[in-house]
């Protein structure tokens, strides 16, 4: 980030401070599946084309990802941070384009063996796929906890603890959980709790 001309030069002030408080929190034990990585690229390719994803490459100091591989959390931020910055027109800012990217990650995730899993244990139900979601979560990245509490027959809070990325991006992500079991009228809003630490207040019809 003191790279004054690199590829997260453009990034608000806000937004870079936010960023560099996550980095210096991560370590080379957090990691992620690389097919988070290859959806944000995706996304980035189909609206920005080829120097888009050039850049947005550049920014995570990788070349390519392979889905089923880990690879460090740091990474994915700095990628994401980057792709936030190519998508934001489209999606009404950068914390729009960060929703966007989480609705691709749930997509991404529940297309994997892991994720199809899931979708059968839930059968249908957004209750008991939330109430799973734990699992998937430690199927796919190597850091945090995450529960759910339940406010009602078709609410709760879900909360997540030491969890690197930006409460927008997991509106996106349970957003799309929810939908992806049928969940209609779906609500999700975040707030952090802590420098890695967030709750979202859930609901559907």
């Amino acid at each position: 980030m003191s790279d004054k001309s690199g590829p997260l030069s453009g990034l608000e002030p806000r937004v870079a401070k936010d960023l560099e408080e996550r980095l210096a929190l991560a370590t080379r034990d957090d990691t992620a599946r690389g097919l988070f990585f290859n959806g944000v690229v995706g996304a980035v390719r189909s609206l920005g084309g080829d120097r888009a994803v050039e850049r947005c490459l550049a920014a995570s100091g990788e070349k390519k990802f392979t889905d089923f591989f880990n690879y460090p959390v740091a990474s994915f931020l700095k990628l994401a941070y980057a792709a936030a910055q190519v998508m934001g027109p489209q999606y009404g800012g950068f914390d729009g384009a960060l929703r966007r990217m989480g609705v691709q990650a749930t997509t991404d995730f529940l297309s994997s063996a892991a994720g199809k899993t899931l979708l059968l244990l839930a059968s249908d139900s957004p209750k008991r796929l939330l109430g799973n979601l734990h699992a998937g979560y430690r199927a796919a990245v190597s850091y945090g906890e995450r529960g759910v509490s339940w406010t009602g027959d078709k609410s709760g809070i879900f909360t997540m603890k030491r969890d690197f990325m930006p409460p927008p991006y997991h509106e996106g992500t349970l957003l799309a959980v929810i939908e992806a079991v049928g969940g209609k009228g779906v609500e999700v809003h975040g707030r952090q709790t802590g420098p890695l630490d967030t709750e979202y207040t859930l609901s559907w019809q």
